[in-house]
């Protein structure tokens, strides 16, 4: 998301500059490729007088600063501070806070920042989701101080592909009228692949022309935890199971998908995945987990987390709907995401927010 804010500012108002705690990413170099400077603090388990003088020295001169994520809100916040008190926006990406998911020192970090410094540090706090809002208000944080700006969609970058559906189907040998439920994930215990393919053997046994595809980091046929949890299905619809692993063609897949499945079980905030595939005019069956539910709206299905049988009703239910319905929900997906989350409407809410802030000059 902040790649895309960054693709997306008005360059003629807004002067970015990105600084890394620890080392440039992917992403930042992604974002170095727009022209704009990224920098690297290099800071290990934990920062250094050191490293906070730096970066308060990187932070004299600008008219605000927008934090992003728990570590980054509490040390970029008190480098701003040191910097001549620049206003800073904290950013919180967060969903539900356990030590399990987020480790130990993230929990306390967010504590902190929740019931000491958030009513003081910050000018503004900007949540990505109501889901986040409500974890932090009961944390402490004021709510006065908080303004929910969630995630956008370009829409220009993500939308029906007939081609790629096709080139996708061919490549995987799935018929074109096939039904396809499709995740676009990763492997990991939030992501709930158990809870997933437990409802997968039922739906794809009650639908028996449907196709599963999970594509994304550890999703496939070398990962022996994965295959294990399908080591007992009979070969026919194992057949129809398609693990792809992690690709650097996301939206071509989804474009091949009918049903996009979240079956993520805790610690999701407002899930990007779902409104890529709304975007492409792919309906979406999630779990009840982070503003899924709000994002989906009703144009697909929303289910408790951690219950397969029901999970296996709501696929069900959507890949036999008549094809006219399902394309009627799809466009439905991304008619909402228009309205409510596009991305240029996003940005600009951001670049207001830091026009109200900002320094005076």
């Amino acid at each position: 998301m902040l790649l895309r804010l960054c693709e997306h500012l008005d360059r003629a108002r807004v002067e970015p500059r990105v600084i890394s705690l620890k080392q440039t990413h992917p992403i930042g170099d992604r974002i170095a490729r727009l022209g704009i400077p990224v920098e690297a603090l290099g800071i290990g388990r934990a920062p250094t007088p050191l490293h906070l003088y730096r970066l308060a020295k990187m932070l004299r001169g600008a008219d605000v600063v927008q934090t992003w994520m728990i570590h980054a809100d509490l040390v970029g916040g008190v480098a701003a501070l040191l910097a001549g008190r620049v206003p800073v926006a904290w950013g919180l990406h967060y969903g539900h806070l356990d030590r399990a998911t987020h480790g130990t020192q993230s929990v306390a970090i967010a504590r902190l920042n929740a019931r000491l410094l958030s009513t003081w540090l910050p000018s503004r706090i900007v949540s990505c989701s109501e889901t986040t809002r409500r974890e932090v208000t009961a944390m402490g944080m004021p709510p006065a101080r908080l303004e929910v700006i969630p995630n956008g969609f370009d829409l220009a970058r993500f939308h029906r592909d007939p081609e790629a559906r096709r080139a996708i189907r061919a490549e995987l040998a799935i018929p074109d009228d096939a039904p396809v439920v499709g995740q676009l994930s990763r492997f990991h215990p939030q992501k709930d692949q158990p809870t997933l393919l437990a409802a997968a053997a039922t739906a794809l046994d009650r639908v028996p022309a449907a196709h599963l595809v999970l594509c994304g980091r550890g999703l496939d046929a070398g990962n022996a935890a994965l295959t294990a949890l399908v080591a007992d299905w009979p070969a026919e619809r194992r057949a129809r199971l398609h693990l792809l692993g992690e690709r650097a063609d996301p939206p071509r897949v989804v474009a091949a998908f009918d049903l996009l499945c979240s079956s993520s079980s805790y610690g999701e905030a407002f899930p990007l995945v779902l409104g890529e595939a709304m975007c492409a005019e792919v309906p979406c069956v999630a779990t009840d987990c982070g503003d899924s539910a709000l994002l989906i709206g009703d144009t697909g299905r929303v289910v408790p987390i951690r219950d397969p049988a029901a999970l296996a009703d709501a696929l069900v239910a959507m890949l036999t709907l008549p094809a006219d319905e399902l394309r009627r929900r799809g466009a439905a997906a991304r008619a909402r995401i228009a309205a409510r989350y596009e991305l240029s409407s996003i940005v600009s809410r951001y670049e207001a927010l830091w026009r109200a802030i900002a320094l005076p000059r």
